[in-house]
């Protein structure tokens, strides 16, 4: 289990991170790439704990995604199952269980202020931070033809994962209005989200 794991965690977390999953009877699944989520957490009916995560993260998201969904594994445990799934308790067991992994010999220093940041108030998705989420993409190593919502010009047209064509709208707070071409609907848009620019 731990040479699996040196490929696909940085070297420092992989002794660390086996002894979360044998502490926590984990049954760990690397899986091909699904585009909704990085990792899922379930417990099976005979009450083992089934976690998934995506082969294709690079090694600072991996292990993000992995104790994210520990931490919703202990925090079920240590404070039942009504609780909500990215509530405070979740919020609370996970910045515990990330603390010893926020060290320079194990994230790269550009990242460790932005993953302070992010585990103060940590999100149900790091994907949902956009500035810890484009910096995480620099360390992937897939060549991609994507680009990001935040890039393109007012206007343009781009394609999401399932096909569907929007035209970049006004951007509000944090996020950016997209028309939905075929139907006209409004959606809010990430500035982090990966589509394929059609047309600017």
């Amino acid at each position: 289990m731990e040479e699996i794991l040196g490929k696909y965690l940085p070297e420092r977390s992989v002794h660390p991170c086996l002894e979360l999953i044998k502490d926590h009877r984990v049954h760990l699944k690397i899986v091909n790439e699904r585009v909704t989520r990085h990792g899922d957490y379930r417990r099976l009916p005979d009450g083992k704990h089934l976690i998934t995560v995506n082969a294709t993260l690079n090694r600072y998201r991996f292990l993000i995604t992995l104790v994210h969904e520990i931490a919703h594994l202990v925090a079920f445990e240590k404070y039942g199952r009504n609780i909500k799934p990215h509530g405070l308790e979740w919020k609370r067991t996970f910045q515990f269980l990330m603390l010893p992994y926020l060290r320079p010999e194990i994230f790269p220093s550009k990242l460790l202020p932005l993953l302070a940041m992010h585990f103060k108030n940590p999100k149900a998705s790091s994907s949902t931070d956009a500035r810890l989420s484009i910096a995480l993409q620099h360390f992937d190593t897939q060549e991609s033809d994507k680009t990001y919502v935040f890039q393109l010009p007012y206007g343009s047209v781009f394609r999401i994962y399932n096909g569907k064509l929007f035209k970049k709208g006004n951007k509000r707070v944090k996020r950016f209005e997209c028309v939905e071409v075929k139907t006209g609907r409004v959606y809010l848009f990430q500035p982090n989200a990966e589509v394929e620019l059609i047309t600017s």
